[in-house]
């Protein structure tokens, strides 16, 4: 019993680490817990002790814009006297005597800001800060200042291109990657806010993928202080490169609030190249007239998820000639996914004119790849549609459905509607204000020309592809709606009559 309780000691002691042991556990603790400090720190990539560094870097390349330009002569107001008045005569000669009677042409600055993008003296900035200038000068940081003439712009992403002559090379600054900005990175804009002069101000990536009102947009959304006169300054980040264009700001008072819009670089850098080989954008064109889908035409095709892009309309064109139909969905664009209409849009615009590319698209629930050779969007002929004056047909025979009152198109209603000869369909008469098809946008005067994906001839065949979605087990029938012209899918339940 002594020696089993020795050896029992003995291996209890021998469980115990030693002081020495405890160090080294500490020490070897204290490293580990360092390492990961210092993992999550530059994952994290905390906030710099100072931009002065960067800002002393990245400052000779910004640059402060001054334009130019002339306002015709306009009349001024002149003093309200009452006609034959005796003082009529006294106030025209003493108008004219001091140079009042009306305002001769002047000169109307305005400034913003921009910066070098190559050493021979290449420019970016809004084009709304140079848009109808006669003239534009450039200040450099150094305190120079140079001419510079328009090589081009772009108002759909509001980007111009400007270049100055300079005996020597210019300091400038990269593009950078603007899909790797993320949402909370340290940035740094700079510019010449309300005619201040060079200035700097910081915050984070508050949001990425920002549209405002185009078609092309792609807005970085920071905190940064950005105010007016910073319009076309750059937003850089943490090396020194430009990840947007300094657009806009949201405000009720017009000063800045910490909610700054800048054009992603990766947006900006595709215009700046084209604008600089061409003078102008050449932007890829598919040719299809499109929609979102939205979950009830999502349901009503049989579309797993709600995605891509819905055809409304094939006018003559790209997609006309590769076999591109009205209904169809696209899904993926050149191998890229469509997750909506604005990524499409965006994509076919930065992919090369003349390219050919495969479109898969979802049709009569399976999928179907097409090759289609771009157009060029700023050639593309507008298809004109006829306009109608807004009145609906009173006709007495009419059907009752889907919340609808319909009338088979016929001679009289194409001409009344001004829908284009050869068109058929149901006319839509009357809706009943508390259906669900006036709450989708669904007015007298509107032709419904296909159901289910299907055309319509009559209004036995709009009961049949409702009949059709019901032994189908949807609860949504797809309507092709034109108005003016104008095409547009819309999922109505089968149960609303």
């Amino acid at each position: 019993m002594i020696q089993a309780r020795a050896v029992s000691t003995d291996q209890s002691r021998g469980m115990v680490p030693s002081r020495a042991d405890l160090r080294m556990m500490v020490f070897a603790l204290i490293g580990v817990i360092a390492l990961l400090f210092q993992t999550v720190s530059a994952e994290a990539r905390g906030a710099p002790e100072s931009f002065a560094d960067l800002a002393e870097k990245v400052s000779p390349a910004v640059v402060n814009i001054t334009t130019t330009t002339m306002v015709e002569a306009v009349a001024n107001d002149q003093p309200v006297v009452p006609e034959g008045s005796p003082f009529e005569d006294f106030f025209r000669d003493f108008m004219d005597r001091n140079g009042q009677g009306g305002q001769a042409p002047r000169r109307s600055q305005a400034l913003g800001s921009g910066f070098v993008i190559s050493e021979d003296g290449y420019i970016v900035t809004n084009n709304h800060v140079i848009e109808g200038a006669d003239e534009i000068s450039i200040e450099f940081f150094e305190g120079f200042t140079l001419p510079a003439k328009l090589i081009g712009t772009d108002p759909k992403t509001d980007i111009a291109v400007l270049k100055v002559e300079s005996d020597k090379p210019l300091k400038y600054v990269p593009f950078g990657d603007s899909d790797l900005s993320r949402i909370g990175d340290w940035v740094m804009a700079m510019g010449n806010p309300l005619g201040q002069g060079f200035s700097v101000s910081a915050g984070i990536v508050s949001q990425r993928g920002r549209a405002l009102q185009g078609a092309y947009d792609d807005y970085i959304q920071t905190d940064a202080a950005i105010n007016r006169g910073n319009s076309g300054g750059p937003l850089f980040n943490m090396d020194g490169q430009v990840i947007g264009v300094n657009t806009a700001i949201l405000s009720p008072n017009g000063g800045s609030i910490g909610i700054g819009f800048s054009m992603a670089s990766n947006v900006v850098s595709k215009v700046v190249d084209q604008l600089k080989e061409f003078g102008e954008t050449r932007r890829g064109w598919l040719g299809v007239r499109i929609q979102d889908v939205t979950p009830d035409v999502a349901e009503a095709m049989g579309l797993e998820a709600v995605k891509g892009a819905l055809v409304t309309d094939v006018p003559e064109g790209p997609s006309k000639e590769a076999g591109l139909e009205s209904g169809d969905v696209i899904m993926t664009f050149d191998s890229k996914e469509v997750t909506d209409t604005r990524s499409l849009v965006r994509t076919v615009g930065e992919t090369e004119v003349g390219k050919a590319v495969r479109v898969t698209v979802f049709r009569d629930g399976k999928t179907k790849t097409l090759m289609v050779t771009l157009g060029r969007r700023e050639e593309a002929e507008n298809v004109a549609f006829p306009t109608d004056d807004g009145a609906a047909p009173q006709v007495p025979d009419t059907t009752r459905m889907l919340g609808l009152s319909l009338q088979p198109l016929d001679d009289t209603l194409r001409e009344e509607l001004g829908v284009t000869s050869g068109t058929d369909g149901l006319v839509v008469v009357e809706v009943d204000e508390a259906s669900e098809a006036f709450a989708k946008g669904l007015r007298a005067g509107d032709v419904i020309t296909e159901a289910g994906q299907q055309k319509l001839m009559s209004v036995a065949d709009l009961e049949a592809r409702v009949s059709e979605a019901r032994e189908g087990g949807r609860k949504t029938v797809l309507l092709l709606v034109r108005r003016a012209g104008d095409p547009r899918f819309v999922a109505l339940g089968v149960d609303d009559n």
